[in-house]
């Protein structure tokens, strides 16, 4: 039996197979149509893939034949990472949930980008997600985010950054208020710089963390708003246990993602919504395992949704799933 690591490899490069012999069009069928318009950029439909499906880049064009609206990569560091040593994910195949303590490995920025320059046909939203090397002090941290930030401008529709990792020490550092405003101010000024010198213009996105406080989302949406980002990803995934408790991997290191995530996930994004009070766009993900799910998050004041681990379980028919059932919801609610 394969390891969960080995399978989720070999599943992407299956599907890159499966993509360039035209068979996942004819698995899928066609992307569901439902045009909305969000951070300035036109989205096929609501439902996107969240990063750490596609480390490297390299099959996107896969996932936009599966339904997805939007694809985000990553997460890119500037150098190579290797991540942690295996074991590192672990299925909770009960309870619809997955523990990673992967490491953000990925084969670095540069050549994330040289992937992602290829011929690709997807022609949906493409984002990617960014973060600093693990050996990167945290007082050098914006020297990373500015640097992946630089390298992906010309080739992605929004970046994000990831300072919510629960699997590299110190990235979760970053999300204290105070060094929190340093580093978006430093982006913000990078990106108006960026965008000036290019003609165009990226967003720039924030992914929290279900952990954060009631006294941090307060602090951090203060921050947010001040220094006017473009969107809000909630939410990554969550050191708590609940839901899993008597899961023999219980005990392993890592973010837990996925069914149990859910309310908890929903409780943050509810509690930044009713702070930003529309200001910022939200991207709901964390636990979505079923259309009715996906239509909540909207509820609760998300624009968009991504699934990982519930793609992982339930396959692609949960994105036309989902996709199929916020177009309906958003038709209902401007009726």
């Amino acid at each position: 039996m394969l390891s969960p690591e080995v399978a989720h490899d070999v599943t992407l490069a299956s599907l890159r197979v499966a993509e360039r012999l035209g068979m996942l069009r004819l698995m899928a069928g066609s992307p569901v149509s439902d045009p909305v318009e969000v951070m300035g950029l036109k989205f096929p439909n609501r439902v996107g893939l969240a990063a750490g499906m596609d480390k490297q880049g390299n099959t996107v064009d896969a996932f936009g034949e599966l339904g997805f609206g939007f694809v985000e990569v990553g997460t890119l560091t500037p150098r190579p990472q290797p991540g942690n040593a295996s074991p590192r994910l672990f299925r909770c195949i009960p309870q619809q949930a997955i523990i990673n303590h992967m490491g953000m490995n990925n084969p670095g920025i540069d050549r994330g980008v040289e992937n992602l320059s290829m011929r690709r046909r997807f022609r949906g939203v493409l984002g990617v997600n960014i973060s600093k090397n693990k050996v990167t002090p945290n007082d050098e941290a914006r020297i990373d985010y500015l640097a992946c930030l630089r390298a992906v401008w010309e080739v992605v529709d929004y970046v994000t950054i990831n300072f919510s990792c629960p699997n590299v020490p110190g990235v979760c550092e970053l999300a204290k208020a105070e060094t929190a405003a340093d580093l978006l101010a430093a982006l913000k000024s990078e990106q108006a710089n960026l965008s000036q010198e290019t003609g165009r213009y990226v967003p720039i996105v924030m992914k929290v963390s279900p952990d954060t406080s009631e006294q941090q989302i307060h602090e951090l949406a203060h921050v947010f708003l001040d220094c006017q980002l473009d969107g809000l990803i909630c939410t990554n995934t969550t050191i708590s246990r609940t839901g899993v408790e008597d899961h023999p991997s219980a005990a392993e290191k890592g973010g837990l993602s996925g069914a149990p995530l859910y309310n908890r996930a929903n409780e943050t994004l509810e509690a930044f919504a009713a702070d930003l009070h529309g200001s910022i766009p939200i991207i709901g993900v964390g636990g979505i395992t079923s259309a009715q799910q996906a239509v909540e998050k909207l509820r609760l004041g998300a624009s968009l949704v991504q699934l990982y681990t519930g793609f992982i379980y339930k396959g692609p028919a949960l994105v036309r799933e989902c996709a199929q059932a916020l177009r309906q919801a958003a038709m209902e609610s401007h009726s």
